[in-house]
C-alpha cells in the first residue's frame, strides 16, 4: 500500500507540474462567455443554471456509462428535471444502457454543426419523463466536438434541465477533456484496483488544473466538487486483500467517496435490457447502492451498504 501511494504521488506531482504546459485553450476570453459563470450554481438555492456533473476515469471498462445512466434516473425520479449526454463520439453506447437505440435520429454533431436544433436531437426517456438524453454520433470524429460549440449546447441545455449529467469517455482524448472542462461537479470512477486507481488519480489531477473552474482561479469561483464512486467492489476480496479496500482507495486518491457500488450479475443483464440498474429497487444491492449514491449526492447523509462480508450460515460452512 505504501509504494502503491509513492506512485500515485509521483505521478500527481509530474501531472500538476506539467499541467501549465499542456493548458486546454478554451478560445473565448472569460469576459465573453456563453455559458454563465460558474459562481451562478455555486448555490443551489440561487442558482441561474443546472448544474454539470461529469462522470469520468481514467481507465476504461470501470463502469461510467452504468454509472452515469442510473445517477440520471435517479435525479429524475427524485423530481430533478435532467439531461444526460453521451460524449464518447463515435463509439456510444449511453443509448443501449438506456434502451433508446432505436430512438436516435439526430445526435451531439447534428447539434454542433447545425444540422438539427437541440430539441429535435433530444430523447425523452419512456419510463421518466423528467429525464432525457443527447446521443454521441456514431459515424464522426473526436475532432467534431470544439469548446465552443460544446459550451452553445450546454448553456442551452442547463437552462432546459436542473443537471446535465455527461458520460465521458475514458482517457484523457478529446471527448473527456470537453466533458470535464465544463463541469460544475465530476464524480471519478474507479474499481478497486491498483491500475484504475492511478489512472483516476491522473484525471483528478486533470480536472484540478485544466477545467474552466481551475483556470478562472479561487478567487473568482469555487473549485470542480470531486467524489469518488467505487464500483465492482467485492468486501470479502478487499477483506482478503486480494483488492483495495475502500480505505486505501480514498487515501491513495484524497477524494470522499459518494458511493460503493457491489459486484452484481443484474449489472450485465441490466445493460441487456437497456434497463438502468436502478430501476431494479431496493431489492437488488446494486440497485440500492446507486440510489444511495444520489441521495449522498444530493447532500443526504447515509452509511455505506454492503461494503462489509455477509456472515456465512452454519450449514454454509460446513457444506460449502
Amino acid at each position: 500500500k505504501e509504494m502503491a501511494a509513492l506512485i500515485l504521488r509521483q505521478q500527481s506531482l509530474f501531472w500538476a507540474r506539467g499541467a501549465s504546459h499542456r493548458c486546454f485553450s478554451a478560445g473565448a476570453s472569460h469576459g465573453d462567455m456563453v455559458l454563465s459563470h460558474p459562481s451562478t450554481v455555486d448555490h443551489y438555492e440561487s442558482s441561474e443554471r443546472g448544474r454539470i456533473v461529469c462522470i469520468t476515469s481514467g481507465k476504461g471498462g470501470v463502469g461510467k456509462t452504468t454509472s452515469a445512466a442510473s445517477f440520471a434516473f435517479g435525479l429524475a425520479s427524485r423530481g430533478h428535471k435532467t439531461c444526460v449526454v453521451d460524449f464518447d463520439i463515435g463509439l456510444r453506447n449511453l443509448d443501449i444502457h438506456l434502451g433508446m437505440e432505436r430512438r436516435v435520429i439526430f445526435d451531439f454533431v447534428n447539434v454542433l454543426l447545425g444540422e438539427c436544433t437541440l430539441n429535435q436531437a433530444l430523447i425523452k426517456d419512456k419510463r421518466e419523463p423528467m429525464m432525457s438524453m443527447l446521443a454521441a454520433s456514431q459515424t464522426r470524429d473526436k475532432e467534431s466536438l470544439t469548446v465552443d460549440g460544446v459550451e452553445k449546447v450546454l448553456a442551452d441545455l442547463s437552462q432546459q434541465f436542473d443537471f446535465v449529467v455527461l458520460d465521458s469517455p475514458a482517457g484523457i482524448e478529446s471527448g473527456a477533456r470537453h466533458a470535464m472542462y465544463f463541469a460544475d461537479d465530476a464524480v471519478i470512477v474507479t474499481n478497486p484496483e491498483l491500475s484504475s486507481c492511478r489512472d483516476a488519480d491522473k484525471m483528478v489531477g486533470f480536472i484540478s488544473s485544466r477545467s474552466r473552474r481551475a483556470e478562472m482561479g479561487e478567487n473568482e469561483t469555487k473549485s470542480v466538487t470531486q467524489t469518488l464512486l467505487i464500483t465492482r467492489y467485492d468486501p470479502v476480496r478487499a477483506e482478503a486483500e486480494e483488492s483495495l479496500a475502500i480505505a486505501d482507495i480514498e487515501e491513495l486518491l484524497g477524494l470522499p467517496v459518494v458511493g460503493v457500488i457491489p459486484e452484481s450479475k443484474s449489472i450485465l443483464t441490466c445493460t441487456n435490457l437497456g434497463q438502468p440498474v436502478i430501476t431494479l429497487g431496493e431489492e437488488d444491492q446494486a440497485a440500492g447502492a446507486y440510489s444511495d449514491m444520489v441521495d449522498r449526492f444530493l447532500g443526504e447523509k447515509k452509511e455505506l451498504r454492503y461494503v462489509t462480508p455477509e456472515p456465512v450460515s452454519f450449514f454454509k460452512r460446513i457444506f460449502g
